[in-house]
């Protein structure tokens, strides 16, 4: 008999508690990691979260290889794969960790679910992080959630007693998946050392910038931490990255002031932002419907979906140039930092008037990072469809003012404007016809022109809230999502205060 380990979005050795647990047993422990041909068709999934996990895979199997137990790799679906696996070895247990995906990978572990009930195998699904299965309301999630960072990190098993005779099998793209996207040589690489080498980077020198850093484009690919894939791909756990930065943070204790710099500021809004990276998850947890669905049902349908507009913002053509160069940058790299990503969402689904599925979708295959959880809440939150957020609409020039005063980033990314004067960098629509012939100027002019297409759109999104019915069921999607961290009372008048969900939430990891 043996006990299989099942990885999926865990690809790592160390705080791998369902790997320490299986080894414990003191049977064969036989490590898969399976390609689901299936999974990979889904319209959310693009090469290059396939590229980061197949490197991801390569290191892990040299990891698991060091304890005598390489990566198994199989392709097809879960099922027949686990019962082959259980009628030629015999399969006593079945560890994972619980995994809060889309709606296809939650359809899949019911199945596993009900083949490991009708086979007698005892599946064991542990905790990842702070998200909470079956979690009946908030009250208290923050403070499990730090009995749980707290909790000692669980090291790698030192050896692993193998399967004999098994055939490894080779990481190799899916069968028959023919991307629709091209290759991203840009985006970060794949694997644990990768993930520890931006942690201790990060901690050591890059993040007292983290503050003052993140929001603009120019500055924020170095004062992020970039951990961002680690986390979403597992190849270094949230428990890990918080004890290692609440360390960081002990370590400043006691010095003078001219010596900690900015240090702490920054290191206490980078913890938080690791509390709200589950924060999020646990929407998608509890109500796994937001993935489809607007999480507030007034809005149902108040969108349309214009394609033309859906794809000039998708290639980065909006003549918008500061949406432009994120966009293109956004593709070229795959990661770019949260306040782009809300302008981005922002502008479709205000400016453009675009329904937020199809936008959600086109940005997860960009997204290395692409963590389900927290990309469909933030996607509703930033579409202004929860109810219970605020509508931030983005001014697209302002923003560009504001993060590339300059032009250089637009510069960059939106070549066509390289010759563009400074003042007119992030509105060259201004320009008169002559200083455009004599530019030569290949851009389009706007989509729309950004600020009456705001101010109709904030007039239709605002419209929709007045009534009772409104407020009564934001007020239940904000007992079942809201955060209870900030400790805000109820009013007495039956809705709750603003809450931390309420303000601008940033989640640059």
């Amino acid at each position: 008999m043996i006990e299989v380990v099942w990885f999926k979005r865990d690809l790592r050795v160390m705080d791998h508690r369902p790997l320490a647990a299986a080894a414990a047993t003191g049977r064969p422990v036989l490590p898969l990691y399976v390609v689901e041909p299936e999974w990979w068709r889904q319209p959310d999934m693009a090469r290059r979260h396939w590229d980061f996990i197949a490197e991801s895979l390569e290191e892990l199997r040299g990891a698991l290889a060091d304890r005598a137990a390489p990566l198994v790799v199989r392709e097809g679906e879960v099922v027949p794969v686990l019962d082959d696996l259980h009628r030629r070895y015999g399969i006593s247990g079945l560890w994972s960790h619980e995994e809060t995906g889309g709606a296809w990978t939650f359809a899949r572990d019911r199945a596993v679910g009900a083949w490991a009930r009708a086979a007698g195998i005892r599946w064991t699904e542990l905790p990842q992080h702070g998200v909470l299965r079956r979690l009946r309301d908030r009250d208290g999630w923050a403070a499990r959630w730090d009995r749980f960072m707290q909790e000692p990190v669980t090291p790698a098993p030192r050896t692993l007693l193998p399967v004999d005779g098994i055939e490894p099998g080779s990481i190799r793209p899916p069968t028959g998946i023919h991307f629709r996207d091209p290759p991203c040589p840009d985006r970060q690489p794949g694997g644990t050392r990768a993930a520890t080498a931006l942690l201790d980077s990060f901690l050591a020198c890059r993040g007292e910038s983290y503050q003052r850093g993140m929001s603009s484009p120019l500055t924020a690919e170095e004062a992020c931490s970039r951990l961002s894939p680690h986390l979403a791909w597992g190849t270094l756990s949230m428990r890990e990255a918080i004890q290692a930065t609440w360390g960081r943070m002990a370590s400043l204790r006691g010095l003078p002031r001219d010596e900690v710099g900015r240090w702490p500021g920054a290191l206490r809004s980078f913890a938080g932002r690791l509390h709200w990276h589950c924060h999020f998850i646990q929407k998608l947890e509890s109500e796994p419907e937001i993935e489809h669905r607007d999480l507030h049902p007034a809005y149902t349908g108040l969108r349309g979906f214009d394609e033309r507009r859906h794809e000039a913002w998708a290639r980065g053509y909006t003549g918008l140039p500061f949406v432009d160069a994120c966009m293109r940058s956004l593709a070229a790299t795959g990661w770019i930092n949260f306040r782009m990503r809300a302008m981005l969402v922002s502008v479709s689904s205000y400016h453009l008037w675009n329904d937020w599925r199809e936008p959600g979708l086109h940005l997860a295959r960009l997204f290395t990072d692409y963590e389900p959880g927290i990309h469909w809440s933030q996607t509703q939150m930033q579409s202004g469809t929860t109810g219970i957020n605020t509508a931030r609409i983005y001014n697209p020039v302002k923003q560009g003012l504001d993060h590339d005063p300059a032009g250089t980033f637009v510069r960059r990314w939106v070549p066509e404007l390289a010759q563009v004067p400074t003042p007119f960098i992030h509105a060259p629509w201004k320009l008169s016809p002559l200083e455009r012939r004599d530019l030569a100027l290949a851009y389009p002019d706007p989509v729309v022109e950004p600020v009456t297409a705001a101010r109709e759109a904030r007039a239709r999104i605002w419209g929709v809230r007045g009534d009772t019915a409104f407020r009564e069921a934001a007020d239940a999607i904000q007992d079942r999502h809201g955060s209870r961290k900030s400790g805000l009372p109820f009013t007495g008048s039956g809705r709750r205060r603003a809450t931390a969900d309420d303000r601008q939430t940033r989640l640059d990891l």
